[in-house]
This record gives C-alpha cells, sequence and structure tokens, in this order.
C-alpha cells in the first residue's frame, strides 16, 4: 500500500497561501506534486485537467468552469488550460483574498508561460523536486547515499517496494508519450530515446550540443531544442559557470545535470550496488547527486537556488559554488572516493583566494565514514552534507 511521505516543501506553501491568492506548484511527473497540495491543503476542491472530460470542460467555458467550483480549488496539470488563467486572475481579484487556487503541473514551460500572461504579481511559486534523502529517510531510516543514489527520490518508488526497473520503464515511456509526443514527429521519438541515453552519458561534463546532435543523428537546433524540453519537464538541468571575475579567461558552457540519480542510473543501465560502484561513470553519478541535493535544500526552504560550477583557462575548477545566501558563499569540491587526501581541496584555495571565500566556508564532500576538519578545510560526508 502507497503511503503518503511528509513533504519539506508544505510549510513554504502554507505561508505562500497566507501572502498570495494563487500558488503554484511545479516539478516533474509522479515527483508527489498532487499528493502534497491534497494533502497540505485538505479543505480545497480538487479539478485535474489530465482527465479529458474535465479538460475538455475547462477548454469550451473556463468562465464557467471556475464559476461553478469552490472559492478554494486545486487546479492539477493546470497548464493543459491556458485561458483558466486569465478567469483566475479575474475570480481571484473579485474576492481580493489570499490561498484562493493551487495550481500544480509538471509542463514548466507552459505553465510559467500562462503565469507570466495572466498572474504575474499574484501567485507565489514553488518547485518540488522528487524526494530529498531526508524526507526518504523518514521511510526508510536505513538508506545510506549509495543507495539513495541508485534508487533516486520519486515517492511511488520509496513508499510502495516497486521495483525501480519496472518504475523508471514506464515512466520513462510514459514522458515520451504524454510530454514528448505532442511535440515531435513519431518518427524522432526513437531519436530523442537515443538523444536521453545520450545525455545521460553526458551527466556532469560540459553540453557539447554538436555531439549530441551528431550521435543521434539530428541537427543542431534539434539538439538544443530537446534538451530544452528535457529541463522544462524537470528531466535535465544546466549548471552555469561563474563568470563574473574579468581577470581570468572562465568557462562560458554549461554543464548537464539530472534532477533525479534513480533514472540516470536506470538510463546508464545500473541495477544494483555493486554495478553503480564499479560503472566508469560513478565518480559524476555520486557529483550529479550531491548538485541535485544542494539544490532539493534550498528549494525545500522556499529559497532560489544559485548555484554554479568554477573552471578557468589554467584547468583550475571547483565542482559546486553555492552562493544562495550572499553573507554565506560556499565553495565544495565533490569527490567519489572514500579516502580523503588533502590535494582534493588544493583548487578550494585558489579559487577561495579569487573570490574571497574563507577557509570556513570551503568543502570536500565525499564518502569517507565522518565528517571532520582537515587543515582548516570541511571534509564532510555525504550523508551529513545531504541531511544538512
Amino acid at each position: 500500500m502507497e503511503s503518503i511521505i511528509p513533504r519539506l516543501l508544505a510549510d513554504r506553501a502554507l505561508q505562500l497561501a497566507q501572502w498570495f491568492p494563487v500558488v503554484s506548484v511545479t516539478g516533474p511527473r509522479q515527483s508527489g506534486k498532487s499528493t502534497m497540495v491534497k494533502a497540505t491543503f485538505p479543505d480545497y476542491g480538487y479539478v485535474n485537467l489530465e482527465n479529458p472530460q474535465t479538460r475538455a470542460e475547462a477548454l469550451e467555458d473556463p468562465v464557467g468552469f471556475i464559476r461553478r467550483r469552490p472559492s478554494r480549488l486545486i487546479v492539477d496539470e493546470a497548464q493543459y488550460a491556458p485561458d483558466l488563467f486569465s478567469m483566475i486572475q479575474v475570480v481571484s481579484d473579485e474576492n481580493g483574498v489570499s490561498g484562493q487556487y493551487i495550481m500544480s503541473g509538471s509542463q514548466n514551460f507552459l505553465l510559467l508561460k500562462n503565469i507570466k500572461q495572466s498572474l504575474a504579481g499574484r501567485v507565489g511559486m514553488l518547485r518540488l523536486l522528487p524526494l530529498s534523502y531526508s524526507e526518504t529517510r523518514t521511510v526508510d531510516a536505513a538508506l545510506d547515499a549509495d543507495g539513495f543514489a541508485l534508487q533516486g527520490g520519486y515517492p511511488r518508488l520509496c513508499s510502495t517496494g516497486m521495483p525501480a526497473g519496472l518504475f523508471f520503464e514506464n515512466y520513462v515511456d510514459t514522458y515520451i508519450e504524454r510530454d514528448v509526443s505532442g511535440y515531435l514527429d513519431v518518427r524522432n521519438l526513437s531519436d530523442f530515446r537515443r538523444f536521453l541515453d545520450l545525455c545521460a552519458l553526458s551527466v556532469a561534463g560540459l553540453v557539447n550540443y554538436t555531439n549530441l546532435a551528431k550521435e543521434t543523428g539530428v541537427d543542431l537546433r534539434t539538439a538544443k531544442g530537446w534538451l530544452s524540453m528535457l529541463e522544462s519537464s524537470y528531466v535535465a538541468f544546466r549548471l552555469e559557470p561563474y563568470h563574473v571575475n574579468a581577470r581570468k579567461r572562465l568557462a562560458k558552457t554549461p554543464k548537464l545535470y539530472f534532477y533525479d540519480t534513480g533514472l540516470l542510473c536506470y538510463l546508464l543501465g545500473i541495477t544494483s550496488i555493486e554495478a553503480l560502484l564499479a560503472h566508469p561513470k560513478f565518480g559524476d553519478i555520486f557529483e550529479n547527486l550531491i548538485v541535485e541535493e544542494t539544490m532539493k535544500r534550498h528549494l525545500n526552504a522556499g529559497r532560489e537556488p544559485r548555484l554554479m560550477f568554477y573552471r578557468d583557462d589554467s584547468k583550475i575548477e571547483v565542482d559546486l559554488l553555492d552562493f544562495t545566501d550572499s553573507d554565506n558563499r560556499r565553495l565544495i569540491e565533490i569527490k567519489s572516493g572514500q579516502t580523503y587526501h588533502d590535494r582534493f581541496a588544493q583548487h578550494l584555495a585558489a579559487v577561495g583566494g579569487v573570490l574571497g571565500i574563507e577557509r570556513s566556508q570551503q568543502y570536500v564532500v565525499c564518502r569517507v565514514e565522518r565528517s571532520y576538519t582537515a587543515k582548516g578545510v570541511n571534509v564532510v560526508t555525504a550523508k551529513d552534507w545531504m541531511g544538512w
């Protein structure tokens, strides 16, 4: 039986509902948006526009659709009925109270486009990603970092015990069928599936559109469009490079990551802990894990993440810069080894000096057994970093 897992973002959703007439919750399919908003706002009416009949009603008569329903309403997969947004604006302005509508959706581009057109200034926006490590441990306290990297954080996987391969096979098929087929020629679906696999092989590396296009067999414009599609559906994201300092020539190309390492492992054909630890991409998967979990920590606290990486022409690189809190900027080097070496921190000192970040704010996250300080550098276990 599937159980409801408490979400850290729920408190922030309640807070925004006290300030804004509309709250928007976006995120990947199956990340738990519907479950969270229904549990957080149990007294609200509920409609799901993924239901064809409900969607048809909303598209045919958006005025009547809203007028006939409760003044406090959850609208799920709201992007499917763009005309509803204007009507929600009208009704929310008439009533003039906070917390009238909760809107959720898995197509970030479409939802944001409609919000900007109709609800600008009236909506509090949240992103709900798959479960964080700390949320998952409320269900499985014994889960370690490697196990979480392999499983990922999709709630149904965590609450039902469903085999990961079965879940992700259906997830990818459904994603392509629902979110991609409407935008691609049917003949391109197999190419897109190959493109998705190639993105997995490119994880934690600089985005190379030319290679992605060539190996997929499509043109450059198509490859860029497909990656944007993956981003708008919360499958993958680009981490931008730091490029403010004019004294050095810095990288301008972003790096590619996935929102969930469980999906990433599935695409790479990894089905066991043994295979994960032995895989040539394990270091990149571990890096993806720490980057995504850092992002989740900020989003779940209602903060907009400001994450980057650093690379200059001298090949000095730091995996992650966390500038979300401007008064508490952090440098993070990510290593998948179980033994810490002082050389892991050598670039931290160099970049910290350039950017004016103190040694106390420099971290090496790795798979050591316990967290400690070495020559002023914070050596942190993956478990401690993700549970921060």
